[in-house]
C-alpha cells in the first residue's frame, strides 16, 4: 500500500470497523467477530499510525478505551482511571517489556490469569461497600451497585483500618453457568449469548437486580485503586491483603525475578486454558514495585508497567462425518455437525453446531469434508473454514420436519427454518417441560423423565393435558409409587392458582421473559385481555418492541393458543391477574410519576411491586436520579437511600404508596 490516498482510506476503515466492534463487544454484549479478528484489525490500525505520523489522532480507537457508560444506569466519574493494557502477542515482546526494566535492582514481576469478564470497581468507605460501578470508558462508568450486592463472593463489610478502598475485579460467568444459560435461553426461544463473557456483561448491567442475582456470577479482584490510611510496597503484598479482607483474588498468581520465570508462567497458563472453570483471553505481566510503576508512568490509555499476553487461539483440522438435525422447542431446525474426535482447549470435542442454512451455504459446509475447528471464546466449537471437500454434494437442511414431516417454513427476517406444527411431538416434550419447570407454572415431581412417559403412554398431549392427570395415571409410571403420585398431583393442582405472569411464561412465548411476563400480567390484567389486544397494544409496553410485540400477537391469534386457554379455563387454572400484579388500566393515579425501588418491602416483592407501579400508570427505574420522583424503600435500604437523601427525592414506604393509590 504506497498511495498515500489509500492509506489514508484504509485508516479511516480500520477506524470504523473497530469503533463499530467495540460497540458491539462493550456496549451491546452482542460481538460479532472473535477477539483474534478485533486485535488483528487494530494491530493494522496501530502500526499505520506508527508508520505514518500524520495519520495518528487522539479520538482514534488505538488511544481511547472501549466502553462507554449508559443511559440506563447513573454515571460514575472515576477518580483512578480504570485503563486498559498494552497487548502483545509474542513472548519476544515480553521479553522487551522486561528488558526496559532489567536495568533496576531488585526488579519483580507479578503474571496473573487474564480474566475474560467485565472490570468493575468496588469502593468501601470504612469497610462498608458504598458504590460499585462498570469500566466504561475508563473515566466515567456505570453506578451498578444493587446489581453487584448480589454477587456471593462480593464482601459486603470487610475488616480493615483504610477509611477509604477502592478495589479493581473482573466479574465473570463460569463455563458450567453459562452453558445452562444458554440451554435455557434457547428453550424458551430467548437469544443465546456468544460467550461467557459477554452473559456477565449483559446479566450484570440489567436494569432488574433480580435477574443478575439469578445469573450465577463471580469476580476476582485484581488491583488496589486507590486507598486511604493503609499502604502497600508491593502488589502482591495489596493481593495478599485483600484475600485476607475475603475478597477472591487473581487465582495463582506468580511472582517472577527475571523473563525466563516470566515466560514459563506463561506458557504454564496457556496450557492450563482448556481445564479452567472460567475463561481467560491471556495472561497479565506487571510490575511489582509500586514505586517503581509511577517511574514508568502511563499513556492516555495505558500504563506503561504492564502487558497483556495474548494467546494465539487453538486450531485443529478434522473430517465431518454427519450432520444431524433436531428440532427445538420453538420449532426451530438446529443442524450439528458430527466430527472425528480432536482435542481442543483440553477438552474432547466431536460435535459443533452448524446454527443454518445460511451458515452452511457460506461456508460451503459438505458430509466428508476436512475442515478446521476452534473454539469460539475458548468454550464454543465451530467451524472455521473448510480444508477440502469430501466428495459429497452441497448440504440442504430438509424441506419437512423430522420430528412431525410437517412442511417447515423460513419466516421472514429469520435465518432459521422453523416447523410450525403446534402438535410437533419434538416440541411438546420441550414445550411441556417449560410449562412445569420452576420458573413457570413450578409443578414439583413433574421433570423431564416423568413428562417423557406419560407422552409415551398418550396420557398429554399439550400442557392442559395435566391438570386431567388421575393418581392412576402418575402411579403406573416408572418409579412412581402411590405416595409419589399424591404429591405430584397435589403440585398440579397447586399451580392452578399461580399469578397470571407464570402462565404467561409457561406458555413458551418467543421473545417473552419472565420480566416480559410480568409486564403483560400487569398491563392487561386476564387472558381474555390479552387474546383481544392489538400488535399496537402490545408495543405501547415499555420496552417491547416491534418483535416481541409482534411475537405475543402472532402466538395468541392462533387457534391451537385459544383452545389451550379455554381448556385450561376449564380445569380451574387462573387466568387473571393477582392485585399485586397490578390490573390493567387499575387507575392513571401514578401517571407521570417514576418511582425507584429499593430494600426488603413488607408482603410484597420488588417485582409485584414495580408492576404495580406500572399498572397505575406509573414508570418503575432501576436508579436514583433528579428525574425521580419517589423511592420507595424497605428494610436494608442501600446506596439508593443514600442518593436519593442526597438529591432531594421523597422516599417513601409501601403503605404511602398504598395510600396514594387509595386517595386517587
Amino acid at each position: 500500500m504506497n498511495d498515500k490516498t489509500n492509506i489514508v482510506a484504509r485508516a479511516k476503515e480500520l477506524r470504523e470497523l473497530i469503533e463499530y466492534h467495540s460497540n458491539a463487544y462493550y456496549n451491546a454484549d452482542a460481538p460479532e467477530i472473535e477477539d483474534d479478528e478485533y486485535d488483528a484489525l487494530m494491530r493494522e490500525l496501530r502500526k499505520l499510525e506508527h508508520d505514518y505520523p500524520e495519520l495518528r489522532d487522539e479520538n482514534s480507537p488505538t488511544v481511547k478505551v472501549g466502553g462507554a457508560a449508559s443511559s440506563k444506569f447513573a454515571e460514575v466519574v472515576h477518580e483512578v482511571p480504570m485503563q486498559s493494557l498494552q497487548d502483545v502477542f509474542s513472548l519476544e515482546e515480553v521479553k522487551d517489556f522486561c528488558e526496559k526494566f532489567a536495568e533496576y535492582p531488585d526488579v519483580e514481576y507479578v503474571v496473573e490469569k487474564k480474566i475474560d469478564g467485565l472490570s468493575v470497581s468496588l469502593e468501601y468507605t470504612n469497610g462498608v461497600l458504598t458504590r460499585g460501578s462498570t469500566r466504561g470508558d475508563g473515566r466515567i462508568g456505570e453506578d451498578i451497585t444493587e446489581n453487584l450486592l448480589t454477587i456471593a463472593s462480593i464482601p459486603h463489610k470487610i475488616d480493615t483500618t483504610a477509611a477509604f478502598l477502592e478495589v479493581r475485579g473482573e466479574v465473570y460467568m463460569p463455563r458450567r453457568t453459562f452453558a445452562a444459560l444458554n440451554q435455557a435461553q434457547e428453550e424458551n426461544g430467548l437469544k443465546t449469548f456468544k460467550n461467557p463473557r459477554n452473559a456477565a456483561a449483559g446479566s450484570l448491567r440489567q436494569k432488574d437486580a433480580a435477574i443478575t442475582a439469578a445469573r450465577g456470577l463471580d469476580i476476582f479482584v485484581f488491583n488496589v485503586q486507590q486507598a486511604r490510611g493503609i499502604e502497600f510496597d508491593t502488589h502482591s503484598q495489596s493481593l495478599e491483603f485483600l484475600q485476607n479482607c475475603g475478597f477472591h483474588v487473581s487465582p495463582e498468581y506468580t511472582v517472577a525475578k527475571h523473563y525466563e520465570e516470566v515466560a514459563a508462567a506463561i506458557e504454564g497458563i496457556g496450557s492450563q486454558r482448556g481445564a479452567l472453570e472460567y475463561d481467560i483471553d491471556g495472561a497479565v505481566v506487571k510490575i511489582n514495585n509500586l514505586s517503581l510503576r509511577e517511574r514508568a508512568g502511563v499513556t492516555s490509555k495505558f500504563p506503561k508497567w504492564a502487558v497483556a499476553f495474548k494467546y494465539p487461539p487453538e486450531q485443529k483440522e478434522t473430517v465431518l462425518r454427519d450432520i444431524e438435525v433436531t428440532v427445538g422447542r420453538t420449532g426451530v431446525l438446529t443442524p450439528t455437525g458430527v466430527f472425528d474426535p480432536v482435542l481442543l482447549a483440553g477438552t474432547s470435542v466431536s460435535r459443533a453446531s452448524l446454527h443454518n442454512q445460511d451458515y452452511i451455504s457460506q461456508k460451503d459446509i459438505r458430509i466428508g469434508d476436512t475442515v478446521v475447528l476452534r473454539k469460539a471464546g475458548e468454550i464454543i466449537p465451530e467451524v472455521v473454514f473448510v480444508v477440502k471437500h469430501g466428495g459429497g454434494e452441497s448440504y440442504r437442511l430438509p424441506e419437512v420436519c423430522p420430528s412431525c414431516g410437517e412442511k417447515v417454513f423460513r419466516l421472514e427476517d429469520e435465518a432459521a427454518l422453523r416447523c410450525v406444527n403446534p402438535a410437533c411431538p419434538a416440541q411438546l416434550m420441550r414445550n411441556i417441560i417449560h410449562f412445569a419447570s420452576r420458573d413457570a407454572m413450578d409443578i414439583e415431581g413433574m421433570g423431564p423423565a416423568v413428562i417423557e412417559q406419560l407422552i409415551a403412554k398418550g396420557k398429554i398431549q399439550s400442557s392442559a393435558d395435566i391438570y386431567q392427570l388421575t393418581e392412576e395415571d402418575i402411579s403406573s409410571l416408572e418409579r412412581m409409587g402411590k405416595k409419589s403420585a399424591q404429591n405430584l398431583i397435589n403440585a398440579v393442582k397447586k399451580s392452578k392458582s399461580n399469578p397470571l405472569y407464570k402462565l404467561i411464561f409457561a406458555l413458551g412465548i418467543r421473545h417473552i421473559g419472565e420480566t416480559a411476563s410480568r409486564q403483560l400480567a400487569a398491563q392487561f390484567g386476564s387472558m381474555q385481555a390479552l387474546m383481544n389486544a392489538s400488535t399496537e397494544d402490545f408495543a405501547a409496553i415499555e420496552g417491547f418492541g416491534d418483535v416481541m410485540a409482534e411475537s405475543v400477537r402472532d402466538y395468541f391469534s392462533t387457534e391451537h393458543a385459544r383452545e389451550l386457554m379455554t381448556r385450561l379455563g376449564e380445569y380451574g387454572v387462573n387466568l387473571q391477574s393477582t392485585e399485586n400484579e397490578g390490573a390493567a388500566a387499575s387507575s392513571n393515579a401514578l401517571e407521570g410519576l417514576t418511582f425507584v425501588i429499593t430494600g426488603t418491602l413488607e408482603g410484597m416483592n420488588r417485582d409485584e411491586a414495580k408492576a404495580l407501579i406500572i399498572a397505575h400508570g406509573g414508570k418503575a427505574s432501576g436508579s436514583v436520579s433528579k428525574k425521580t420522583s419517589f423511592l420507595l424503600a424497605g428494610e436494608n435500604a442501600g446506596s439508593k437511600l443514600t442518593k436519593a437523601e442526597e438529591l432531594g427525592v421523597k422516599v417513601i414506604t409501601l403503605d404511602e404508596l398504598n395510600a396514594m393509590l387509595t386517595e386517587a
